[in-house]
């Protein structure tokens, strides 16, 4: 994964139109996010530091995990895999 501005990408979140998480929500879904990044690192596809941080910084921000990947994606420049500005 390209290296992410987590402070841009923290604005754009912020910016966004979605219903955020409550506190209890949000631990729950972080235990989730720790079971599931536990089993990456055993099938040998280990997370960055940077998406590692990306992902405890959307969880700050109260960003369900199914609406994740959808965030992501959108970040990206169409047909590239270049950070749109």
């Amino acid at each position: 994964m390209t290296q992410i501005e987590l402070d841009t990408l923290r604005e754009r979140i912020r910016s966004m139109d979605f219903e955020r998480g409550t506190p209890e929500q949000v631990a729950l879904w972080r235990e989730d996010v720790e079971e599931a990044r536990a089993n990456l690192v055993i099938e040998d596809m280990t997370p960055t530091a940077n998406e590692d941080e990306m992902f405890a910084m959307m969880l700050e921000e109260g960003v369900p995990p199914s609406l994740m990947p959808s965030i992501i994606l959108s970040l990206y420049k169409t047909g590239t895999h270049q950070i749109a500005a």
